[in-house]
């Protein structure tokens, strides 16, 4: 027993001289590295904290402006500019300037007419209306900004206007509208309230940590009012040195010229040393700028130091009692351990483990038993060899069977951006805009279901199409669809939909007549084609299996499809459908997908009933408010159910001007 223990308090004595030895320099660097420690997190959070708040001003100052170069550079706005008394200019340009006001911000737009002075404005707090709000005159002091920007060469500009009584700043963004010979046609834009993201950039502060803003002169435009705030608006007066000035000049200029990177420096504010980082907001020409504490900011936890201390507590303790567990392990525990393993090999059990062969007496205790120990070992080393070349030759096949399935997954994400590169969205967006929505939800990545649009001089070529199959063999019918439908519109011309289906039907059954198909496998395809001709105020349909309805809110029509798809076993007969293209009226295509999707409290299918319903109740409504709102619809009665079957819905309406 006196051996053990002198082992074991041999043992704890030396992890205790150790940690002594090598923690009064740990602390000695320690307490030095500290203060480098706090200088650079604070130097890494101020830089943080300052970029992230002009992020937060700068990102929707870009946001405004982009979408009032678009609204500028709009055709139609430049149409009506040219030509203010047009009516179907004027109405062009408001309808497409709404989608712009619901995108902008401040849900407002203003455009001056240069060649009359007119100010049409527009906001969420009033009708929309095309009558001009205001004539500018330039004898009138408040219209000399205008009169100002006519002669400016560049393409925008940006007004600032500060209410310092409301502590407020509100941006009003003015793009210039030129010809092709770079006159001027007119001034549009929108304004934007700065109060809101100053006061949530004042507003998340921490000790020691004080954000402003101001501009290009040092003048103070907003900050977080604290004991070592300045007295006036001057950001130099901020500073207590006049070296501390001219360094903040010359990183005011080095960050006009790197916008995206904060600088910092070293100044004494107030008599107090401050670490100051400052960025630019190039649209607005003011800088922010903040003012950190090192001391009194939680740049760095004080709490790491108590738990650095218990840590280290903790793994003395460990030490000491791994050392003590080691000894038992090592010495006492082998000891003990021979002896049951010469007792098992006595009896005649060879697989015992013995302990290693030492120098010692443990180790002459163990010559006795080596040879059949090596014998146990050699036979455990073989079979782990053997182990181990059947793990590799695992692991060999599962990288080959996650390459091959990654190889799968790209070709079908492939195929995807294939299938969705001839739906016809752009084209369908820059004739019709709001006036016509599409809902496409394929079951899988790539799916069977497509539209077309082709745009004409008398009229316009929509359609919808469902073939056979889902997923990867259905996007494959598609393109076949797609080919034979390009070949039918060359052959029959966009206006006769009956003579288009019977064209494409006539090329899908030439493509698929020699391949060697089972008769299990479907080569269909459902389909439905409307000619709109909008100077005639009619539109011709025709179908397979697919429908055309029609609804004004209040009544609905369904004009029925043939009966038998395009490709089937039996051909069949297709007729074009005459109706009238009456304003105020809506109409829909939409492949079984929709309807037959499962759902419910009984898991029936969404059903025609039901489908039409859904159509005479939101007639009326945005048809982009439409195709969001039967998705959720459609959603909410799928529930937890899986979608059965690729959904495409293809809407449009015509009004008056259209």
């Amino acid at each position: 027993m006196a051996v053990k223990w002198g082992l074991r308090g041999k043992s704890a004595l030396a992890v205790l001289l150790a940690c002594a030895i090598a923690l009064v320099p740990a602390v000695m660097f320690g307490w030095r590295a500290l203060g480098d420690i706090r200088g650079h997190f604070g130097e890494a959070y101020a830089r943080n904290f300052t970029l992230l708040h002009r992020q937060q001003i700068a990102a929707p100052l870009s946001r405004e402006l982009a979408l009032s170069k678009r609204l500028a550079n709009s055709l139609g706005t430049r149409q009506w500019l040219q030509d203010e008394s047009s009516s179907v200019h004027r109405t062009r340009f408001f309808d497409e300037a709404e989608g712009f006001r619901s995108d902008f911000l401040d849900k407002s737009y203003f455009i001056i007419v240069d060649s009359s002075l007119h100010l049409y404005r527009n906001d969420e707090d009033s009708p929309v209306s095309q009558i001009r709000r205001y004539t500018l005159s330039q004898t009138d002091p408040k219209d000399a900004w205008y009169f100002a920007l006519r002669d400016d060469p560049t393409d925008y500009s940006l007004g600032i206007e500060v209410d310092d009584q409301n502590n407020a700043s509100k941006i009003r963004f003015n793009v210039r509208v030129r010809n092709a010979q770079n006159k001027l046609l007119g001034i549009t834009g929108s304004e934007l309230n700065l109060k809101p993201f100053i006061d949530e950039l004042l507003s998340k502060t921490e000790p020691g940590v004080m954000p402003m803003l101001f501009n290009h002169d040092g003048i103070i435009q907003a900050q977080l009012k604290q004991g070592n705030a300045p007295h006036s608006n001057d950001i130099f007066e901020y500073l207590s040195n006049r070296d501390d000035r001219q360094s903040l000049r010359q990183i005011m200029l080095q960050a006009q010229t790197e916008p995206n990177r904060v600088k910092t420096m070293d100044a004494m504010v107030n008599g107090k040393p401050r670490l100051l980082a400052l960025a630019y907001i190039e649209p607005l020409r003011w800088y922010v700028m903040t003012s950190v504490d090192l001391q009194a900011a939680n740049v760095v936890d004080s709490r790491w130091l108590w738990l650095l201390l218990i840590s280290f507590v903790a793994l003395l303790a460990v030490l000491l009692l791994g050392f003590a567990y080691a000894v038992e392990s090592l010495v006492v525990r082998p000891i003990k351990g021979l002896r049951r393993s010469a007792l098992a090999i006595a009896a005649g059990h060879y697989e015992e483990t013995l302990p290693d062969a030492r120098n010692d007496e443990i180790g002459e205790l163990t010559q006795a038993f080596s040879s059949m120990a090596d014998q146990v070992l050699q036979h455990t080393r073989e079979l782990e060899g053997k182990v181990q070349e059947r793990t590799q030759a695992l692991e060999q096949a599962n990288r080959e069977m996650v390459a091959a399935h990654k190889k799968i997954d790209d070709s079908i994400d492939y195929a995807s951006l294939i299938q969705r590169a001839i739906l016809p969205d752009r084209q369908l967006s820059a004739s019709l805009g709001q006036q016509q929505f599409v809902l496409w939800q394929p079951r899988d990545t790539v799916g069977g279901d497509f539209y077309v649009y082709r745009q004409h001089q008398e009229g316009y070529l929509l359609g919808v199409f469902d073939c056979a199959g889902h997923g990867v063999p259905g996007a494959l019918m598609t393109m076949l669809a797609r080919a034979a439908i390009d070949h039918a519109i060359g052959v029959a011309g966009a206006d006769d939909p009956a003579a288009i289906l019977r064209e494409t039907d006539i090329a899908l059954r030439g493509m698929l007549a020699d391949a060697q198909l089972s008769r299990a496998l479907a080569t269909n395809t459902d389909a439905g084609l409307v000619w709109v001709n909008p100077s005639h105020k009619k539109l011709l349909f025709a179908g397979a299996k697919i429908g055309l309805f029609a609804t004004d809110g209040e009544a609905i029509q369904e004009l029925p499809g043939g009966r038998r798809a395009l490709g089937d076993k039996r051909k069949g007969e297709y007729q074009n459908i005459e109706l009238a293209l009456m304003p105020g009226w809506t109409y829909y295509m939409c492949t079984d997908g929709f309807l037959d999707q499962a759902g419910g409290e009984h898991g029936f299918g969404f059903g025609n009933r039901r489908f039409t319903a859904m159509l005479q109740k939101h007639a009326k409504l945005p048809l982009a408010e439409q195709a969001e709102l039967f998705a959720t619809k459609l959603a909410e009665y799928q529930g937890e159910l899986p979608q059965r079957d690729d959904i495409t819905v293809l809407s449009f309406r015509f009004d008056q001007n259209s």
